[in-house]
């Protein structure tokens, strides 16, 4: 597991719910996999209770299965649930993005250019693993509700996409497909450009790329993906 070091304003049980779900996320605890409480509490630092109560506070999003008398599973990915997160990301960054367009200093352009650069310089392949494609996938969307002032909302919104985030890490390891970066390329330049209209059409496409990716995720690690119906 990655480990960060517990912030000074977080609950035990804060911390613990930040690093498992970070985990999960990364695939550092992968679909599928069987998880102690008290392994977890060891690398942690903290006691069962607080690891319990975080596994317990994320199985009510689906991403952890608790197995009464057997103990606590990662859910496999579910594309029903993907998707309701997708669509909760496409309903309100599309919305922002009115704001941003009218809000955005040469400072934000030059700051959301910047990180665009960073991601074409992370898919080089002598810069493979230097460079964390999701790390800079985040921060562009998050420099966006910042411009927007919605912050508190992207902060919201974190927590409800889960299992897209899931899904997006493993498309930008697995797949590491161009477009993504050329979508924020577009979408960067439509917002210095102040056209909000085509700032919301690239989104749009920008986030329906994790439905295009579901059949190479699901051809790389079929173990993973909850079967179709």
């Amino acid at each position: 597991m990655r480990i960060e070091e517990r912030r000074g304003d977080e609950t035990a049980r804060e911390y613990a719910i930040r690093m498992i779900r970070a985990n999960i996320i990364a695939m550092e605890l992968k679909p599928g996999a069987m998880v102690s409480e008290n392994e977890l509490a060891a690398q942690l630092g903290l006691s069962r209770t607080p690891v319990r109560e975080a596994l317990m506070d994320l199985a009510k999003f689906h991403i952890v299965d608790v197995l009464p008398q057997r103990g606590s599973r990662i859910a496999l990915i579910d594309y029903a649930l993907v998707e309701e997160s997708r669509f909760a990301r496409e309903v309100l960054e599309v919305a922002i993005l009115d704001q941003v367009c009218e809000r955005a200093t040469p400072e934000d352009c030059a700051q959301l250019c910047y990180n665009v650069r960073s991601q074409t310089i992370g898919l080089e392949p002598d810069m493979e693993g230097a460079l964390s494609l999701m790390e800079l996938d985040n921060a562009f969307h998050q420099t966006l509700f910042r411009i927007a002032r919605k912050e508190n909302i992207c902060r919201i919104l974190g927590e409800m996409t889960i299992h897209f985030d899931r899904v997006r890490a493993l498309a930008l390891n697995i797949v590491r497909d161009e477009r993504v970066i050329e979508d924020h390329r577009d979408i960067c330049a439509a917002i210095c450009a102040k056209d909000a209209a085509r700032a919301k059409e690239i989104m749009r496409v920008h986030l329906s790329r994790v439905q295009v990716d579901e059949e190479a995720i699901r051809r790389a690690y079929p173990q993973y993906v909850k079967p179709k119906i």
